[in-house]
C-alpha cells in the first residue's frame, strides 16, 4: 500500500505520513507495541494501515499522559483504555489542584513581602499533598477532642477544616488558609483551645439545657446579646448592676467554673479560628464576641 493505502510502508513513509520522528517509530516497533507486518527485500520494515492506526492511537495515549507500560497494556488489551483513562484523569485533577495552590501562593508572595518565617510557610504548604495538609488538621483535632465528650457540632465543624485553597482563590482566602495552618500547627493554640475544651466539657451537662449539640454557639449569641447591651448603655464590668446581668445570663451555673472556662482562655483564637473557616470557605464572617466574653470575665473577677 502506498501513501494512499495500496502499498506497505517503510518505516520512512511511515513516519512522514503521521508526523512522528523515525526513531520514536522504530522505538514502539523494537519494544513490540507496534510490530511490521513483514519486511522488504532489503530487510526494512514495512507496515499496514492497521499499524498506521496503532501508531496514532500510540501517540493519542502519551500525549494524554500515560506511561509506557499502560501503553503497553492498553495495545495488548490487558486494559480498558476507559479505565486507564479513568486513573489519568484523577492523577491530572490532582496536579492542577496543585499547580492553582502554587499560582495561589506565589501570587501572595508577589503582591505583599513575607517575612521570611512567613515565606518558609507558604513554600511548606504549597508543597504538601492534600493527605499531608489533612494529617495536620487530623493531628490538631484529635489533641484538642481526643478522649472529651465536647459539643458535638463545634467538633464537626472544626473537622471540615479546608486542606485546599478554591480553584480560584483570592488574596484574602490565601491569606486566611495560611493564618489557619499556623494556628492549627501552634502548640500554644493547640494547649489553650484543649484547656478550654476540657472545662466545657466538664460544665457540659448530660441532658437539658445546654446538652444539646450547638448549645455552645448559642450560649455565645447570649453573651453577645446580654453583654452587648450592658456595654453599649456604658456599664462597667464592676458596675454594681452587673450582678443583674450576671444573674440573667448565667442563672445558677458555677461562676468559678463559668470564669476558670473564660480564662482558659482561646476564645479570641477560638473566634478567629472561625472567622479564617469563613473566609476560606468563602463564606460571611460569623460574629465575633471577644470584647464581649472579655467583659465577662472581667465582671465575673469583680462579682466572684
Amino acid at each position: 500500500m502506498d501513501d494512499d493505502g495500496s502499498e506497505p510502508l517503510t518505516i520512512g513513509r511511515l513516519a512522514r505520513r503521521t508526523g512522528m520522528p523515525v526513531r520514536t517509530i522504530r522505538y514502539w516497533s523494537d519494544i513490540g507495541a507496534l510490530p511490521p507486518v513483514g519486511r522488504s527485500a532489503s530487510g526494512y520494515r514495512l507496515y499496514d494501515a492497521a499499524c498506521v492506526a496503532r501508531l496514532e492511537l500510540i501517540r493519542t495515549l502519551r500525549e494524554l499522559g500515560l506511561g509506557l507500560e499502560d501503553v503497553r497494556r492498553v495495545l495488548e488489551r490487558e486494559t480498558a483504555v476507559a479505565a486507564v483513562a479513568a486513573v489519568h484523569v484523577k492523577a491530572l485533577d490532582a496536579q492542577i489542584r496543585a499547580l492553582r495552590l502554587r499560582r495561589a501562593v506565589l501570587s501572595t508572595v508577589a503582591r505583599r513581602q513575607p517575612r521570611p518565617e512567613e515565606m518558609t510557610l507558604l513554600n511548606k504548604l504549597a508543597r504538601l499533598s492534600a493527605d499531608e495538609r489533612r494529617q495536620i488538621i487530623d493531628g490538631f483535632l484529635q489533641e484538642v477532642f481526643g478522649g472529651l465528650e465536647a459539643d458535638p457540632q463545634l467538633q464537626e465543624r472544626m473537622r471540615y477544616t479546608p486542606v485546599n485553597l478554591p480553584d480560584d482563590p483570592t488574596p484574602e482566602q490565601v491569606d486566611a488558609w495560611v493564618e489557619l495552618a499556623e494556628l492549627a500547627q501552634s502548640p500554644d493554640f493547640r494547649r489553650r483551645l484543649r484547656a478550654m475544651m476540657e472545662a466545657g466539657a466538664a460544665g457540659r451537662p448530660q441532658e437539658g439545657p445546654g446538652s444539646e449539640p450547638g448549645a455552645y454557639r448559642f450560649f455565645a449569641r447570649k453573651v453577645g446579646g446580654m453583654v452587648g447591651a450592658a456595654r453599649e448603655r456604658g456599664i462597667s464590668p464592676r458596675a454594681p448592676e452587673v450582678t443583674e446581668v450576671l444573674d440573667r445570663l448565667l442563672g445558677s451555673a458555677d461562676r468559678a467554673q463559668v470564669l476558670a472556662r473564660l480564662e482558659a482562655g482561646a476564645h479570641a483564637q477560638t473566634q478567629r479560628y472561625g472567622q479564617l473557616l469563613a473566609i476560606v470557605r468563602g463564606e460571611p464572617a460569623p460574629p465575633s464576641y471577644a470584647d464581649d466574653f472579655a467583659w465577662l470575665a472581667a465582671a465575673l473577677r469583680a462579682h466572684p
